[in-house]
């Protein structure tokens, strides 16, 4: 079995009453829960990627409005609720593996700029995924358009087959959403789920 799940993000403040919601996001951690107790055993690995913002610069609009493009509200900053991962996702993260932490100090949305101590060393997401021989994964989490989009499109950069599990996804706006499924399917990701 060489196929892994990687679940993007499902973190405090990507869901409800965070700083940065997106509509739906509990629902999905829930469902992503649900999915890794039916599922789980069809993976050879799981994994879960997460924003880690220390100070990641003018990714954080910290002066002045947000645009919504480049820069956001202050989120998923290491030490408070916001970086934790959302209580109903708890059931899954028992099979998880590894945490992939991204962006201390930086903008990151792909989980494949994440990494993990494993062994005393630092390890990315994609050394990771091929030292146990992985060549096939699926995708899900927060959001859609933005960070499981960059994920699955680095995934396939990787030369990964790759699946986005659209039912497990929140994405931010439709429209965006929409046009991020698009993009993924044009780079080769294969979409499970509707539309």
């Amino acid at each position: 079995m060489s196929r892994a799940l990687i679940i993007v993000d499902v973190q405090h403040d990507f869901c409800e009453g965070g700083s940065l919601p997106v509509t739906g996001g509990i629902a999905v951690a829930t469902a992503i829960s649900a999915y890794v107790a039916s599922h789980g055993q069809d993976y050879a690995a799981i994994v879960a990627t997460a924003d880690w913002h220390v100070d990641p610069g003018e990714h954080w609009a910290t002066q002045g409005e947000p645009d919504f493009a480049a820069s956001w509200p202050v989120h998923c900053k290491v030490g408070t609720q916001g970086a934790d991962f959302r209580p109903e996702l708890g059931p899954a993260l028992e099979h998880v593996q590894e945490v992939f932490r991204k962006g201390e100090h930086e903008a990151a949305y792909s989980g494949f700029e994440g990494t993990a101590y494993v062994h005393g060393q630092l390890v990315g997401l994609g050394d990771w995924l091929r030292g146990r021989g992985i060549t096939e994964v699926d995708v899900c989490g927060i959001a859609t358009d933005h960070c499981v989009r960059a994920t699955a499109l680095d995934a396939r950069r990787e030369g990964l087959d790759t699946t986005l599990l659209l039912d497990l996804c929140a994405g931010v706006a439709p429209d965006t959403t929409e046009r991020a499924v698009r993009e993924m399917r044009e780079a080769g990701v294969g979409v499970s789920g509707s539309p």
